[in-house]
């Protein structure tokens, strides 16, 4: 397990830092090509500056048949930016890729799927001050700074 440290020191100002940029470059390789557990995925989303595809490693997380992505680094993670404005169009890729719509959840409907989140990323526990263990006041103390993604299927057509 990576030190927690190290982790926040690799996106000490909310940014990855060139070391945190070729780590997640690797991964979102290693993810995309369906290496490691189903809920190590890369997700892909139109950046709102370049216009290009970005890829980013995330882990998803299920709740009661639903699933989602947290953003570790809050609001100033840039696949959160991009997402937002792409109007939540993206594409997760396990292996093979599938396009989604993601759907930011309302602040009081993050306490579940942040504690499967907790539970199913390490690397993302030091980011939100959390431990695997967290009490649900803990988590609750937290929810509105943490955006909450659900996973659906995009539409066709």
């Amino acid at each position: 397990m990576v030190n927690p440290k190290f982790s926040r020191w690799m996106y000490r100002d909310g940014r990855p830092n060139w070391l945190a940029r070729a780590w997640n470059a690797i991964y979102a390789m290693v993810f995309g090509l369906g290496i490691g557990p189903s809920s190590w995925s890369t997700l892909s989303v139109r950046g709102r500056k370049s216009g290009k595809m970005i890829h980013f490693p995330v882990v998803v997380g299920e709740v009661e048949g639903r699933r989602y992505l947290v953003s570790m680094l809050g609001e100033r993670a840039a696949w959160v930016k991009n997402v937002r404005a792409a109007g939540g169009a993206a594409v997760l890729r396990h292996g093979r890729a599938v396009d989604v719509t993601l759907v930011e959840t309302a602040p009081a409907e993050r306490l579940a799927p942040l504690r499967d989140y907790v539970r199913r990323a390490p690397g993302g526990r030091p980011h939100l001050g959390l431990k695997v263990d967290a009490s649900d006041a803990e988590i609750i103390a937290i929810m509105t700074d943490i955006p909450v993604f659900e996973i659906r299927p995009r539409a066709q057509g």
